[in-house]
C-alpha cells in the first residue's frame, strides 16, 4: 500500500476523513485501504483572555490516504462527498515516496507532542494594556517571548518611552 494526497475543499478535510473511514468500514476489505491522515499540529492561542489549544491544519485543503490502488479504491475515494481529486493525473494519481510520508508524520507527531504557543500580536503593532498597575496605557510591541508567553510593550510613563514585559492576556490589540 502507498500513501496518496487526497485534495478536499478547505475546511472540510475532518468531515471527509470520518465520511472516508465510514466508506472503507463499510466496503469491509481490510487489505486495500490503511489509514488515513488529516496532517494537524496544536498550537496554544489566546481567544478572550484565555489560552486555548487548538488544532491547527499543517496542509489546509488536504487529507493523506494510504491505500492499494486500482479502480474501486479510487472510485471509493472520489466518490466521497468534499472530494476534488487525487493529486497526480486523472487516470494515475501520484503515491508519495517513503522520504515524504517518514517526514509528514515525523512533523505531526513533533505537532502532537507540544502545542507552541502562537504570538497574538507582532513586533511593532500599537496595543493597549488591559490589566495591572499600567491597565490603560498604550504602546508598542517591541520584543515577543512565545515560548514563554511573555511580550515586552514599550509604554510612554511621564514623556519618557520605558519598556514593560507582560503576559500576553495582559495585552490586547487596538
Amino acid at each position: 500500500m502507498k500513501f496518496y494526497v487526497v485534495h478536499t475543499y478547505t475546511g472540510r478535510e475532518k468531515r471527509v476523513k470520518e465520511l472516508l473511514e465510514k466508506a472503507v468500514e463499510r466496503l469491509n476489505q481490510p487489505g486495500l485501504f490503511g489509514r488515513v491522515i488529516m496532517p494537524a499540529e496544536k498550537v496554544a492561542r489566546v481567544r478572550k483572555s484565555k489560552i486555548v489549544a487548538e488544532e491547527r491544519r499543517l496542509y489546509p485543503g488536504y487529507i493523506v490516504v494510504e491505500m492499494e490502488m486500482n479502480e474501486r479504491s479510487l472510485s471509493l475515494v472520489t466518490s466521497i462527498p468534499g472530494v476534488t481529486h487525487l493529486l497526480g493525473t486523472k487516470t494515475e494519481p501520484l503515491a508519495l515516496s517513503e522520504e515524504e510520508v517518514t517526514a509528514m508524520l515525523e512533523q505531526i507527531e513533533r505537532g502532537r507532542d507540544q502545542a507552541e504557543p502562537e504570538a497574538p500580536f507582532e513586533k511593532g503593532e500599537n496595543v493597549k494594556v488591559a490589566k495591572g498597575p499600567f491597565a490603560g496605557f498604550t504602546g508598542t510591541v517591541d520584543e515577543l517571548f512565545a515560548e514563554r508567553r511573555r511580550v515586552k510593550v514599550i509604554v510612554t510613563i511621564f514623556g519618557r518611552p520605558t519598556p514593560i514585559d507582560l503576559d500576553f492576556l495582559d495585552v490586547q490589540p487596538i
